[in-house]
């Protein structure tokens, strides 16, 4: 193949990718939107709401937990595809109870979304750090910046949806179906065995492997982000409330704030990989960490509304590339590239997790500008730690391997 038609195909490539990250994000948002009229429809409680919530935090975790072995045994691309396909399942599923008003059939709908969403979580990305590998630049995090614009889509989509009463069931049916021949005509840009492991690979990995809690370099990154991912998921729980209730916005000025936030990460998610190449991963782990500890320090000390209102927008920049930026650091600082990648994002997915009933019990008993302190500590601990995501100037673990190999 000519160096012309690789950086096509490259190219290509890339772009099936930012199409596999805007999908998600749509669905997602064209669902979450919809949670007051489908809480009506199913005729259950706030309470009971989030029991049925919970089935997509059981398939998210179930899916990225499966997702290593799943990319090594069949190869990123037919994981991407048989993921996506379930997502559609699920939001199928999820259409279908609505229609009947069966709360535990639409739980177990989002179930097979979160496992088919969680199992492409690792492909993904290890097909986007191969690709920032091959194109010699940083564009992970732009590929996480799509699934916040699908988000941002799907949440416009969703508002507007709402105004004119239009069926939830139908439109998130629509929602599923829409995403089907994106997903099948992204598919031609990504190559076949990709991530597959061979049956030396299998061998040499089984002799290199350290088990994870051994990888001192790995907990480090895992402790990045795991602060970054609890940043970005305590805002997105907890930031309207945490207005209303903090600083006495009205609840439709709340959501507006929250949507100050996600513009932030979007915006951080997109111009990110710049500064990464510019400056260095450690560089910009700082300064994210710097300015989401600075804006939510600010939310938490200052008594303006006004100050408040706009440090969400530093707290959207801190938080935007802990994910994508650890992720690559993941990847490029070991081997068994997938493996790696999944104890990272499994443990930003705990933060998701653990977060939410931490925060919300803290917020019972002191009041959530408070109970973000927790927050503001694990941002100050990832700062210091940030020299775990360093970018090896030399990949001695491969020099190792090929030595071993020969």
């Amino acid at each position: 193949m000519s160096p012309l038609s690789t950086r096509q195909a490259l190219r290509r490539r890339t772009w099936a990718l930012f199409i596999f990250f805007f999908l998600p994000g749509l669905i997602m948002a064209s669902w979450a939107t919809r949670t007051p009229a489908i809480r009506d429809v199913l005729a259950v409680s706030t309470a009971e709401m989030g029991v049925v919530l919970f089935g997509l935090s059981v398939g998210s975790m179930s899916g990225i937990l499966c997702s290593a072995w799943l990319v090594k045994r069949f190869g990123t691309r037919k994981v991407i595809r048989t993921a996506m396909l379930m997502g559609v399942a699920g939001i199928i599923i999820m259409s279908s109870a609505l229609w009947f008003g069966v709360a535990l059939l639409f739980s177990l709908g989002l179930a097979v979304l979160g496992g088919g969403l969680g199992s492409a979580e690792v492909a993904l990305n290890v097909e986007g750090a191969i690709v920032e590998r091959e194109l010699g630049k940083t564009v992970l995090p732009m590929m996480h910046g799509f699934f916040s614009l699908g988000t941002l889509v799907g949440a416009g989509i969703g508002m507007t949806l709402t105004a004119l009463n239009f069926r939830a069931d139908f439109h998130i049916l629509l929602a599923g179906l829409v995403t089907i021949v994106p997903v099948f005509i992204a598919l031609r840009a990504i190559p076949e065995g990709v991530g597959k492991e061979s049956a030396e690979e299998k061998k040499q990995n089984a002799i290199n492997r350290r088990p994870f809690y051994k990888d001192i370099q790995l907990l480090l990154i895992g402790v990045v982000v795991l602060a970054m991912a609890f940043a970005e998921g305590s805002a997105n729980d907890w930031l309207p409330l945490l207005m209303v209730d903090g600083h006495g916005f009205s609840p439709t000025s709340g959501s507006l704030i929250y949507a100050g936030f996600t513009l932030g990460m979007t915006l951080g998610r997109f111009f990110g990989g710049w500064f990464i190449d510019r400056y260095s991963r450690v560089a910009v782990v700082r300064a994210s960490a710097l300015m989401g500890g600075l804006g939510i320090a600010l939310i938490i000390f200052v008594d303006s509304a006004w100050v408040a209102g706009a440090s969400v927008i530093l707290w959207g920049l801190g938080a935007s590339l802990g994910f994508p930026l650890t992720i690559s650091a993941a990847s490029d600082t070991g081997p068994d590239a997938p493996t790696r990648v999944s104890v990272v994002a499994t443990t930003g997915y705990i933060a998701f997790l653990v977060g939410p009933p931490l925060l919300g019990f803290l917020g019972e008993h002191y009041g959530l500008r408070s109970a973000m302190l927790v927050v503001l500590s694990l941002i100050a601990i990832a700062f210091l730690v940030s020299r775990a995501v360093a970018k090896p100037e030399r990949a001695e673990w491969q020099e190792e391997e090929n030595a071993a190999c020969r």
